[in-house]
């Protein structure tokens, strides 16, 4: 499995909207300067992890991006997923799904939580 730069810049937008507890608003400017994702990528992404319903977006003077749950109740499978599409095997082949199915789990088994940790303020 080889995953896109775009899930990594993914994983490091989310992990520092998490930063704070995850309730506080940030901004596509304000994530792609803190975390050096560049600004188009940062906006893409945004636009892909509010479709997959894991951040929040509004506008206004009190607009920004907010997670939309908990960072523990986000895992790495739910970003990586937003980003590359479902983890599945590219045949359909019964040890390839099972394969990605292990995968998967491996995936899920790290919170949004642990990796904003792991990540220097």
């Amino acid at each position: 499995m080889r995953l896109s730069s775009l899930s990594d810049h993914a994983v490091v937008l989310m992990a520092a909207a998490a930063r704070g507890c995850g309730c506080v608003k940030h901004s596509a400017t304000s994530l792609a300067a803190e975390t050096g994702v560049p600004l188009p990528t940062a906006q893409k992404l945004v636009n892909r992890l509010a479709a997959a319903h894991l951040i929040e977006t509004s506008r206004g003077s009190k607009g920004g991006i907010r997670l939309a749950r908990p960072p523990s109740a986000i895992s790495l499978a739910d970003i990586v997923e937003a980003v590359e599409g479902p983890i599945a095997p590219t045949e359909a082949r019964a040890h390839m799904a099972t394969a990605s199915g292990a995968v998967r789990g491996a995936l899920a088994s790290v919170s949004l939580a642990s990796l904003s940790a792991q990540v220097p303020a």
